[in-house]
């Protein structure tokens, strides 16, 4: 699954891209890595139908039968849309795409941890080694609940993406899942404003040569001012 991913890219490119109107994002960092349970930026249908950039909360509302103690960290990952408790967030108004230059994924190779963290290393992946912008297909919603024990309740904003099976590049590193990815103003435009009988016809698997691996464990190399930091399938 993926828990990890970076954006480096303006919010100006976003905006165009995505044809967004109403900015309400702040200042976009230009190097950034998203973490489960932070915010990251989205482009959504706002509950005013405005197409809106915004910062939301990474982890949507996890099913009540699979919640474990008293705080919902959240469900990063969307595999079975068809299911009941994601079926209320499938329609226009709660879809939204995620801006993403790259993402990460765990190597599946025991040694590959790093020897100061004990963390595994990651794989990442790009549409190209120039990492240009491209989109996850993502649903959000705004929730009341609890996300950490000591802060208690709260109302949030939270988005997810969904995935769908490997491609042949991903599937060696992570045999269960890979990201929903839009690569064209097109698909964007689709998956934000047709109805979902059209929608989830982009919950598909990419192409094999829609990704290239832009960093292994083996080198690691760092993205420019990216701070180090560690980062659901359902």
């Amino acid at each position: 699954m993926c828990n990890l991913y970076n954006i480096t890219t303006s919010q100006e490119a976003v905006r165009q891209w995505t044809r967004t109107l109403r900015d309400i994002l702040g200042n976009l960092e230009p190097s950034i890595d998203i973490y489960p349970n932070r915010p990251g930026p989205v482009v959504r249908n706002a509950l005013d139908g405005e197409r809106e950039l915004a910062n939301l909360l990474w982890g949507m509302p996890t099913p009540v039968e699979r919640m474990k103690g008293k705080a919902d960290y959240g469900t990063t990952n969307i595999r079975n849309p068809q299911y009941s408790h994601w079926q209320q967030y499938v329609g226009v108004e709660n879809r939204c795409v995620v801006p993403v230059t790259s993402f990460a994924e765990p190597s599946p190779t025991p040694g590959d941890k790093d020897p100061e963290t004990g963390i595994q290393r990651n794989y990442w992946f790009a549409l190209n080694e120039d990492r240009p912008l491209f989109f996850f297909a993502g649903l959000w919603t705004p929730w009341h609940g609890v996300r950490k024990v000591k802060d208690g309740p709260g109302n949030f904003e939270l988005y997810g993406f969904m995935t769908t099976a490997p491609n042949a590049l991903i599937k060696p590193i992570h045999e269960k899942a890979m990201p929903v990815i839009l690569r064209t103003q097109e698909e964007t435009e689709t998956w934000l404003t047709a109805p979902w009988s059209e929608a989830k016809r982009l919950q598909r698997t990419a192409p094999d040569d829609a990704l290239v691996i832009v960093e292994k464990p083996a080198t690691q190399i760092k993205f420019p001012q990216q701070a180090p930091a560690q980062g659901s399938l359902f």
